[in-house]
C-alpha cells in the first residue's frame, strides 16, 4: 500500500495485520480521487473509519489542509500514527480513538464542518444511512461537500439521502464506491 499521488506520492504505508481491516487498494484509491478531485485547493477531510489512515493521507497529499482520522481500535490508531509520521507533516492530522458515533457527537459539539467525508466501515457493521443522517443534522458536511462511501458491492445505497445527491457509483471487484454531493 502506498500514496498514489501528490506531495507524498510513492511513500509506503503500513497496514494492520489480519482480517480486521481491508485497506483500500491503490487502484480503488486512485479511482476514488480521480472521481472527486483529483487534487484539492485546501479543505478539511474526515475519515470516519480510518483503519490505516491511507485515504486521509492521500487526501492531504492531494491538497487538503487538515484530516481527522477516527478509529476505535488501538492497533489501528498505532498504524495511523506511524503512517502520519511518514508524511513528516503531523500537524495536518488529528486522530481520535473512539467509535464513529462518538466521533460524530464530539465533532458536532466542536462545531466542525468538512469538505470531504470518507466512510469505509467494516462491511458487517455498516450504519452508513444513520451516520450520514446524523452528520447532516449536525451540519458536519459543508455545502457542496462530498461523501465517499466504500461498501460491499451488494449494498444498495439510495440515490438521495436528505440533502445528499448521489453523483457517481462504481464497482471494483467486491467493492462499491458511491459518491454524494451535499446540495443543501
Amino acid at each position: 500500500m502506498r500514496v498514489v499521488s501528490g506531495t507524498y506520492r510513492g511513500r509506503r504505508l503500513k497496514s494492520l495485520d489480519g482480517n480486521n481491516t481491508r485497506p483500500t487498494s491503490d487502484k480503488v484509491k486512485e479511482s476514488i480521487f480521480n472521481m472527486i478531485g483529483p487534487y484539492f485547493d485546501g479543505g478539511r477531510v474526515l475519515d470516519l473509519f480510518a483503519g490505516s489512515g491511507g485515504l486521509a493521507i492521500e487526501a492531504i497529499s492531494r491538497g487538503m489542509e487538515l484530516a481527522v482520522c477516527v478509529d476505535r481500535s488501538y492497533p489501528a490508531m498505532k498504524i495511523i500514527q506511524e503512517n502520519i509520521k511518514i508524511t513528516k507533516e503531523p500537524e495536518k492530522f488529528i486522530t481520535l480513538k473512539m467509535d464513529a458515533n462518538q466521533a460524530i457527537q464530539k465533532l458536532a459539539l466542536e462545531d466542525e464542518a468538512f469538505d470531504l467525508i470518507l466512510l469505509d466501515p467494516p462491511y458487517a457493521k455498516q450504519q452508513i444511512l444513520q451516520q450520514l443522517e446524523k452528520m447532516l443534522s449536525e451540519n458536519l458536511l459543508k455545502r457542496d461537500g462530498l461523501v465517499v462511501c466504500e461498501t460491499d458491492k451488494t449494498v444498495e445505497l439510495p440515490d438521495r439521502i436528505e440533502s445528499l445527491n448521489q453523483i457517481k457509483k462504481q464497482n471494483y471487484g467486491m467493492t462499491a464506491v458511491t459518491i454524494y454531493r451535499n446540495e443543501d
